[in-house]
Order: C-alpha cells, then structure tokens, then sequence
C-alpha cells in the first residue's frame, strides 16, 4: 500500500539527518566561480565564506504530485537538481544549469547537534545578477581557483572552486 502522507512516526531516531545540497556556480565567461559570506548569526559557520545551498524541505515531496509511482513508492525524479535550482535562487538571486556535475560529499554534526548529510554540486551559471538573501548572507565575490584562497572560506570550498573551474574549463 502506497503512502498517503509524509510522516516520522514510523522513522528509526537514529536514520534521520537533514538533508543540504551545495552548488559551486561557474561562470564560463570569466571562468569564475561565486561564494557568499554568511551571516555572523547563522549557527553553522558564521562570517565565512560558503556555497550556495540549502536543506531539503518536507514540501519538496508533495506527495500528491508524485514524478511517478514505482508500485507501492512514491518517487520523486530530479529532487536534488530542484533544490539546488531554489536554493540558488533563494540565496543568490541566479538561476543555474543543467546539468549538475556531483563534487563530493559529507555528513557533519552542526554546533546545535542536528546531524547533516551534505551532497556539493558543480554547476554552470544560467542568468541573473547576483542579490544575496538578506539576514542569511552580507557579500558575494566571483573568485577563480587563486583569488578563492584569499578568503575566509568553510573548509573544502578553496578545493572544490579549483574542482569545478577544472570540470568545466578542462
């Protein structure tokens, strides 16, 4: 019997974590790539510099509007590429492309003990100009893999900019 609602009840405590996809944008004609600065009130990292991203949300699966029904499941094709597309619009204010080229990945336990699990994305800059979501994030800069190492940057981030500049250019 297929589900008929979203629900934790039935979720083994020890399974769950939020789930945080990441996109470093690449910028073709400069062969540039965008970080933002956060906020010094967020809890996860708090005036570094970071990628753009964000957690997967319980009504990104809208179970009444399944992609298909695969027997008793219910899918939901391209939910990783959907959030990247709003989450970069969200802190950004661009649109990105398709498709996304999968980097690295990683699980880490924030500072208020929530458990992630982190999936980073290369991915080419679409269109827009860059407008940072304000309360979550003060700057932005377009860096290539030299210029990124000047800032104060999550861990990873300097790697993964040379990564995607690297993919997309080579």
């Amino acid at each position: 019997m297929k589900a008929t609602k979203i629900s934790l009840d039935n979720a083994k405590s020890d399974k769950l974590f939020y789930f945080v996809a990441n996109a470093v944008v690449y910028r073709q004609s400069d062969q540039r790539c965008l970080i933002l600065k956060r906020s010094a009130r967020e809890i996860v990292h708090p005036g570094k510099w970071a990628l753009p991203g964000g957690k997967l949300e319980w009504n990104d699966l809208d179970i009444a509007h399944p992609t298909r029904l695969n027997g008793d499941v219910i899918d939901f094709e391209g939910a990783v590429y959907k959030l990247l597309e709003r989450e970069v619009i969200e802190e950004a204010g661009v649109k990105i492309g398709s498709p996304v080229y999968y980097l690295n990945d990683m699980a880490f336990i924030r500072p208020d003990g929530i458990p992630v699990v982190l999936i980073k994305f290369a991915a080419k800059y679409g269109s827009g100009k860059v407008r940072v979501e304000a309360g979550s994030f003060d700057d932005f800069a377009w860096v290539n893999a030299s210029e990124v190492k000047n800032y104060s940057c999550i861990k990873g981030v300097h790697q993964e900019v040379g990564q995607a500049i690297k993919h997309f250019s080579g």
